[in-house]
């Protein structure tokens, strides 16, 4: 179940081509992968998410996090969190923390407060501990 990070971002663990209506139908406009393909034996690829997605009229993004956030993975997110919009974003990895870790950097680089980072993301059940040293102060 996807967990709201804030007005218009949610995480999720593992979707899946048939998931990408029902998100539509709750207002999702666009999609973030932050799964490498091949993680797991019989996660779907990106090419299968992303063309349910076109299908649907919900944009899509791959920025796969695959041993650690790089500042590429942080501004390839930024990108896509950005190319949301005014519409809202889910994006999803094995677990959601991933997806939570990169949005919470993502959005301190944009200029989001430590302590509203930390509230967001203790709500929804994370933990920000692994990308402290990353957040601005």
């Amino acid at each position: 179940m996807a967990r709201q990070l804030d007005e218009k971002t949610l995480v999720d663990g593992q979707i899946s081509p048939a998931d990408i209506a029902a998100l539509k139908a709750e207002g999702v406009t666009f999609i973030v992968n932050n799964r490498p393909d091949g993680e797991d034996e019989g996660q779907p690829t990106s090419a299968d998410i992303e063309a349910a997605a076109a299908a649907a009229g919900v944009g899509y993004r791959h920025v796969p996090i695959a041993r650690g956030m790089g500042p590429s993975d942080v501004e390839a997110m930024r990108v896509a969190m950005h190319a949301a919009g005014a519409g809202k974003l889910l994006a999803f990895c094995r677990s959601g923390n991933r997806s939570t870790l990169a949005w919470a950097v993502a959005k301190s680089e944009d200029g989001m407060p430590r302590a509203e980072l930390e509230r967001c993301v203790a709500e929804a059940g994370f933990n920000l501990g692994p990308v402290s040293h990353l957040l601005r102060d």
